[in-house]
């Protein structure tokens, strides 16, 4: 494991700004990304402000152009549920829509901007999941989404805004906690078109995504210890890298370098593609039956686990694109902010369309400060729990309360090994006091509540010698740290992950492109095969579907390239099913042969004990 020693520190009187421009991340984009972080400034004035009320309908309250910050922020009181949105693209007519796309297209066309995806998300899942995939596109004819035009626009728009004036921001906020000084990036894009821009999970207006860096004071320094990222899925201790850790944290002269998911602008710690993954709202029993199944499927049959439900995506944080910050190609202008700036704190509305959806994927975030109800931000007033820091002493502080905790430790087995014997002495003064009483019915009473005394401190003993063994292996462990410590070893720096996000190994499969038209086409053909056979053999259904099914699986699998593995799971599905239709046909006479092994095998048992063998 390879070590940093790009320690770079900075003098504890440093100001906040000066703290936030020598740690301030390196971003680095993939190619094709559309939007990169900017000033809300700017975005504000663009946009327009809207009420959506309990009743169902929207107001606007503030028209484009007409929005400021100071605006925005102005008090407006209103009923229990209702939701404050900005909206960055007003609605578009058809013809605005078609007009839009096709402007898109010839942007992309002179740019040379474009972004590949390699083999795609569909390519790298089976059939099953192509199925799931294909429900949950379904679903957003039930829920709310962003049209595909809005997307379209609102590149337009930044595209205008970039070339009228280029700014890349971050918001940075300069926070101390229990002992540690905490640097927040806050990074704000117009848009997250990480479905209709690179095949992912969402669309929506605005995004919001930060990076912190967590340091500590030592010798009139401030010494940088951790960076965490927010990230897709992961939470707590799985956000945070340390900063010696050079394998996982990808530092440029002591700035962290960032990997940005491409449209999704999630924070990665590599360059690479990953397997980000949406888990379907099933029923408990469902969820049950699919764990016994899975239980059974690779604990009895030796098969791979898989779980059909879950709807694989991928976030392409390759970097081979635009690179923003110390050593990149655009340079970064910092903004400061914390709870008594205006916008931040008193503005709890979205800041983007308000979809509607009902599971919030395409509804636009709120600000640094709030969550989407309104909520205060677990990040902004607990940045050291939400990375998991809030059980981590800085440094300098762990050698002196570990000592504390050896010197209690110690101090409390100094008050067992006196108050064990003394307690053990009354117990022995009672356990002949309770001898002596026996054989003589009129103390009854009081040998009963002799008794219980007796009980009740045979449990304290017990439990005083339970202490003092559990306290002598915890003093051992506690000073073999603390002399680990005071030699300056240190831990595993990934010792505290659970779920370290790794960028996914791209499959070679055996024809790339013939399995990218085939993942594309397969369902369809799959529907149109059975309406086929509804239609023109409703006689041999079964076997059609069957016979279908089956060119299905085998093309699948030679796509693949796992021919092999595929026959081996359908021969253990076929020996199951086999089995299963064997029990229902002969269940009286497997019943039988049952019940006769079992007599038979206690037969043998009992003879055996009667005859001494």
């Amino acid at each position: 494991m390879n070590e940093s020693t790009d320690r770079s520190s900075m003098p504890a009187s440093a100001s906040d700004l000066e703290l936030l421009r020598r740690y301030e991340p390196v971003l680095r984009f993939a190619k094709g990304e559309q939007f990169y972080p900017t000033d809300v400034d700017h975005y504000v004035e663009d946009s327009s402000l809207w009420a959506h009320y309990p009743d169902g309908h929207d107001e606007l309250l503030v028209k484009q152009d007409d929005l400021t910050l100071e605006s925005l922020v102005e008090q407006r009181p209103a009923p229990f549920g209702t939701v404050y949105f900005l909206r960055f693209i007003e609605p578009l007519s058809l013809s605005e829509s078609a007009q839009v796309l096709a402007n898109q297209v010839h942007l992309h066309t002179i740019l040379k901007n474009n972004f590949h995806a390699g083999i795609g998300r569909l390519a790298r899942g089976g059939l099953l999941p192509r199925i799931v995939d294909a429900l949950f596109t379904i679903s957003f004819l039930l829920r709310g989404r962003v049209p595909a035009a809005i997307a379209a626009a609102a590149e337009l728009d930044y595209f205008h805004m970039r070339a009228q004036k280029e700014n890349f921001v971050y918001y940075g906020r300069v926070a101390h906690q229990n002992g540690w000084v905490v640097l927040q990036y806050w990074y704000f894009y117009c848009f997250n078109n990480w479905r209709s821009g690179f095949n992912g999970v969402n669309d929506h207006e605005s995004d919001w995504e930060m990076v912190t860096i967590y340091l500590y004071e030592a010798d009139g320094q401030l010494v940088p210890e951790w960076a965490a990222y927010a990230s897709h899925d992961f939470h707590g201790d799985d956000l945070r890298r340390r900063w010696d850790d050079a394998d996982q944290l990808e530092l440029v002269d002591g700035h962290p370098v960032v990997y940005a998911g491409a449209g999704s602008h999630a924070s990665y710690f590599r360059s690479g593609e990953y397997q980000a993954e949406v888990n379907l709202d099933l029923p408990s029993w469902v969820r049950q039956v699919q764990k016994a199944w899975n239980q059974f499927w690779t604990g009895t049959l030796g098969q791979q686990s898989s779980d059909p439900f879950r709807i694989p995506f991928v976030d392409y944080a390759r970097g081979n694109g635009l690179t923003i910050g110390p050593g990149g190609s655009k340079a970064w202008t910092a903004v400061l902010i914390d709870e008594s700036t205006a916008w931040v704190r008193e503005y709890r509305g979205l800041w983007g369309l308000f979809a509607r959806d009902p599971i919030s994927g395409e509804n636009a975030p709120a600000g640094p400060m709030y969550n989407r109800d309104g909520t205060p931000r677990n990040a902004w007033y607990d940045p050291l729990g939400f990375a998991g820091l809030d059980k981590v002493p800085p440094p300098p502080n762990a050698l002196n309360l570990l000592e504390k905790n050896c010197a209690e430790v110690a101090a409390r087995q100094g008050q067992l090994e006196t108050l064990i014997p003394d307690k053990a002495g009354e117990l022995h003064a009672l356990g002949i006091k309770l001898k002596g009483m026996e054989g003589n019915p009129h103390l009854a009473k009081q040998y009963s509540e002799l008794q219980k005394k007796v009980a009740v401190l045979s449990d304290e003993v017990r439990g005083l010698r339970r202490e003092h063994s559990e306290n002598t292996a915890l003093a051992q462990s506690l000073n073999e740290r603390l002399k680990r410590m005071r030699k300056g070893l240190k831990d595993d720096p990934r010792a505290h992950i659970r779920h370290l996000a790794s960028p996914v190994k791209i499959a070679r499969m055996r024809f790339d492109r013939a399995a990218e038209a085939w993942a594309a086409v397969s369902l369809s053909l799959l529907l149109f095969g059975f309406v086929g056979l509804v239609f023109l053999a409703p006689a041999h259904l079964g076997a059609g579907l069957l016979a279908i099914t089956l060119l299905f699986v085998v093309t699948e699998s030679i796509l693949r390239g796992a021919f092999i593995q595929t026959v081996g799971q359908v021969t253990a599905l076929l020996a199951v099913i086999s089995t299963v239709i064997i029990i229902i046909h002969f269940w009286f006479w497997l019943l039988i042969g049952a019940l006769l092994a079992m007599a038979a095998f206690l037969m043998f048992q009992r003879l055996r004990e009667l005859a001494g063998i």
